[in-house]
């Protein structure tokens, strides 16, 4: 499995990061960091899409599942999405559930 990152701005991709596939494991960590540079006046219509994928040799990579973090998410997205608003330029780390 592998991870990307997608920034969004008004449904539009503008930048994209994504880690190293760990092979062979069913309980793989990322201990990733993806920092993005967001003006203040634009964080209202961004949004972070997060996708763990499962690399195929053979076909197409799976979609294990994703979550979207934005002002606009789950009740967990949007707090995640408010303490990194209160503390800019600082890691904010949270466990999220991921959505089919």
């Amino acid at each position: 499995p592998y991870v990307k990152v997608w920034l969004m701005h008004k449904d539009k991709r503008v930048e994209k990061k994504k880690t190293p596939v760990i092979k062979r494991c069913l309980n793989p960590v990322f201990n990733e960091s993806f920092p993005f540079d967001v003006p203040a006046h634009v964080l209202r219509e961004t949004t972070i899409i997060i996708t763990v994928m499962d690399k195929d040799r053979l076909s197409r990579n799976d979609v294990i599942g994703k979550i979207y973090l934005s002002w606009k998410s789950g009740p967990a997205e949007v707090k995640h999405w408010k303490d990194m608003l209160a503390r800019p330029r600082t890691n904010v780390a949270q466990w999220h559930a991921l959505k089919a």
